[in-house]
């Protein structure tokens, strides 16, 4: 942003409000009207299901686990289909095929391509999961325009249903550091409401030279002492983390301008040197700290990435280097995507020298899968 940033009301970054996938599904149990042998089943499919929402165990292992009620394996399957439909529609499935076809059957039956996507889980996922779709229109018989739109259609299913529902505890963060924009300039200042507002109690400072003998008097002087050591620690962490701040915003002032193909390489020895403080204080200082900006929330090691050379003779960062990636990958044609050595040949046209198993490695901690799976038919 290029004008002012003011921020009337800092917002306090939390992760979504959370449950169990496990909760979840036993809520529904709840809610439904299972017999008590039912319901019992219900809970030992729900307590097999893993957190992409797999069943883990067979059905006869369902059925042993009821103890001394019996059942028998028709039962157990018919709560097992009824568990199935809960949201998320195929939880409880035993592969994927499985839980593809679950969902599948939750559309009307007049849904245009279903019977052709039905044949493709059926009889051909292999095919489907390697981008195979020479192969595949040979082998269904189904011209290619048809074919696309039952991958569409099949591609719009959930491979892991359980993981649509948020898990673990809710994660809160008070940022300890906030950047703003003002008449054109960076600002940076601690956040006061993370700062712990300590002070001596002056009641009890006054006590040394009331207490009633040297033991009370040096055990009082003992605790004050702690106290003033523990708010000038405090005072001088804060200081230390305000310089270091102030470092980084002045050394990523491109990040913040532009975003993360701006990103500078910086590791620790470069605001160490410039704060004069040794690289483990750096470390220390920044670890599990947060920032606050216009462009977000970030824990200020996120500023830090190692150096890349250029054929210019400068460098980049590696964080730029990623976000470069993904941009390229954003705008490739899904027909034909590009593979990481054509990704390697696209930066070194940018200057940025980088071997293809460098740019491989960035794009899995993206999370981008190599390009003979992002292939699509178009």
């Amino acid at each position: 942003p290029s004008g002012d940033y003011i921020d009337d009301e800092l917002p306090v970054y939390q992760g979504e409000t959370t449950q169990s996938l496990q909760d979840y599904l036993m809520w529904q149990v709840e809610l439904t009207p299972f017999s008590d042998t039912d319901r019992a089943i219900a809970t030992s499919i729900v307590d097999a299901v893993d957190d992409t929402g797999y069943l883990t165990v067979s059905l006869d292992e369902i059925r042993e686990s009821m103890g001394d009620v019996e059942v028998d394996l028709d039962e157990v399957e018919a709560v097992l289909k009824r568990i199935q439909r809960f949201d998320p529609v195929g939880v409880a499935a035993k592969d994927l095929r499985d839980c593809l076809l679950i969902q599948l059957s939750q559309f009307d039956k007049s849904t245009p391509w279903l019977e052709e996507a039905r044949l493709i889980i059926c009889d051909h996922l292999d095919l489907l999961a390697n981008h195979d779709f020479r192969t595949l229109m040979r082998v269904t018989r189904l011209k290619e325009e048809v074919l696309k739109e039952a991958v569409n259609l099949i591609q719009s299913l959930d491979p892991r249903p359980g993981q649509s529902i948020q898990t673990g505890e809710p994660e809160y963060v008070i940022p300890d550091v906030l950047v703003r924009k003002h008449n054109g300039r960076w600002t940076v200042e601690l956040n006061s409401d993370s700062i712990p507002r300590l002070q001596i109690n002056q009641h009890y400072a006054a006590m040394c030279n009331s207490a009633r003998n040297d033991a009370d008097s040096q055990f009082i002087r003992s605790n004050l002492q702690d106290a003033k050591w523990l708010i000038k620690s405090l005072e001088s962490r804060n200081d230390t983390l305000l310089r270091v701040s102030r470092c980084i915003v002045e050394q990523q002032q491109a990040f913040f301008e532009q975003g993360e193909e701006y990103m500078k390489p910086m590791v620790l020895a470069d605001i160490a040197q410039a704060v004069e403080m040794h690289e483990s204080t750096i470390s220390r200082v920044t670890t599990q700290k947060y920032l606050h900006s216009p462009r977000g929330i970030f824990e200020l090691k996120y500023f830090f990435s190692s150096h890349v050379n250029t054929e210019g003779g400068g460098e980049a960062s590696s964080t730029a280097i990623r976000a470069l990636v993904k941009k390229l990958i954003a705008a490739e044609n899904p027909a034909k995507p590009l593979s990481d050595s054509k990704l390697t040949s696209l930066l070194s046209e940018q200057g940025i020298m980088v071997a293809r198993r460098t740019v491989a490695k960035y794009r899995e901690s993206l999370s981008i899968p190599p390009s003979n799976q992002r292939k699509q038919l178009v």
